[in-house]
């Protein structure tokens, strides 16, 4: 009897030490299935954010392209959650305009239909709207963290003064650039056409982009930037469509900025071009070419910056107290392409910067940036003088610039990415 009892005693202890060494990884097993913990904070991190940044529409378009554009009132758009303007009162319209030749929108080939956005077959936003594209959970989920959701990734910008190639940007950011640029004089804005393509991207987590950078301070952490453009980004929006864009930061990409309307800070007063959405139609290898004519400008009045996209449609604007060195003026203009390099495979990557082809195959085959203007401390739209040119490696993707009488300063730029002689 007394060995029976010892038996079940030890057999008790045997089930009890168990139990007690299985419970946790029962209870964390539970968590991950029933999204207990960390799980469920996440989500509510995500779906308020969500709820931030899609605001009540007026009305919903469904784009052909799968986005969902939300027309929304004008004061309600995300730019009012900045701390610094909830009690902005918003300019319509800038006081002042730039002076000086304009150059008429391209028609470069008898079939060019005027480049427009997908959401437009689908339906317009009204007046007193603006369009915002709609955010996703499963946008937001790609980023590395909800904080970092529609940021750039820290020295992401071309530093042209050296020239030599920049170790820390191609090894350190992997980002690499092919660009025009023009410093030593105060700018009040810049103006370009730029040639619209759809690159081919290696990697979901790399891009390929053309824009505008206005750059003011160092090229340290209280770079201030303004930049729009053209890019295809899939981590950001989910496929490889060509998307209209902005970009802002006054501290270097660290704390500030972002996307498009992903942040408070841009703040839009027109109706009828949502930042981030598809850009149609595209240009063709030796067929139709397309392009876009972008202008960012300073108002001398009110001090805010203004985006103009064609040569009519004003689209809204970056209020003057968003920066430190650009509340004044830029200290340098950019033109031209950026891709990412992530060497995933340990080779260079063969994402595509403009068309993927060599700025020496020229017109219907490289990409262009054409009518390259700053605006000057007198207001008014200028050549830029002394423009220099940068690559980190030319082998990849290369820079040549023009000069015509309808072209005005001009240049093709881009590449393939990975090629014989960028291994």
């Amino acid at each position: 009897m007394l060995l029976n009892c010892e038996k079940m005693w030890v057999e008790k202890f045997v089930v009890c030490f168990l139990l007690f060494l299985l419970v946790p990884f029962i209870c964390a097993s539970r968590a991950t299935i029933t999204g207990d913990g960390g799980g469920t904070s996440q989500k509510l991190e995500v779906q308020k954010h969500l709820k931030n940044l899609n605001k009540s529409p007026v009305k919903s378009i469904k784009s052909p392209d799968g986005d969902i554009i939300d027309c929304v009132h004008v004061s309600n758009q995300p730019a009012f959650d900045h701390p610094e303007l909830k009690s902005h009162k918003i300019q319509m319209r800038p006081n002042f305009h730039p002076e000086g030749k304009t150059f008429e929108e391209s028609k470069v080939s008898s079939n060019s239909k005027p480049i427009t956005q997908l959401w437009h077959q689908n339906g317009r936003c009204p007046e007193g709207t603006i369009p915002i594209r709609r955010t996703r959970k499963d946008d937001i989920l790609r980023a590395s963290s909800v904080q970092e959701f529609g940021k750039k990734k820290q020295k992401s910008f071309p530093q042209p003064r050296s020239a030599k190639p920049l170790p820390d940007l191609i090894s350190q950011s992997g980002h690499q650039h092919a660009i025009v640029y023009v410093e030593g004089d105060k700018y009040y804005g810049a103006k370009a056409t730029i040639n619209v393509w759809d690159p081919k991207i290696q990697q979901p987590n790399e891009f390929s982009l053309s824009q505008i950078w206005l750059l003011g301070g160092s090229f340290g952490q209280d770079l201030n930037s303004i930049e729009a453009g053209w890019q295809v980004s899939p981590d950001l929006y989910g496929d490889n469509n060509t998307r209209l864009f902005t970009y802002w930061t006054s501290d270097a990409y660290q704390a500030t900025g972002c996307y498009n309307l992903l942040c408070s800070g841009f703040i839009q007063v027109n109706n009828d071009i949502a930042l981030g959405a598809s850009i149609y139609p595209l240009s063709n290898y030796g067929s139709s070419q397309y392009d876009i004519s972008l202008l960012v400008f300073k108002d001398p009045k009110e001090g805010n910056w203004w985006m103009q996209f064609g040569n009519q449609l004003v689209l809204g604007y970056w209020p003057g107290s968003l920066f430190s060195y650009l509340s004044d003026s830029a200290s340098m203009i950019e033109w031209g392409g950026e891709v990412v390099n992530s060497e995933s495979d340990g080779q260079h990557t063969s994402t595509q910067m403009g068309s993927g082809h060599f700025p020496e195959e020229g017109f219907g085959k490289a990409s262009y940036f054409k009518n390259l203007q700053i605006v000057d401390g007198d207001n008014k739209l200028r050549p830029p003088k002394d423009l220099g040119t940068f690559t980190e490696q030319d082998s990849c993707y290369n820079v040549k610039t023009g000069s015509a009488s309808d072209w005005g300063d001009y240049f093709y730029y881009g590449g393939p990415g990975r090629n014989p002689n960028c291994p």
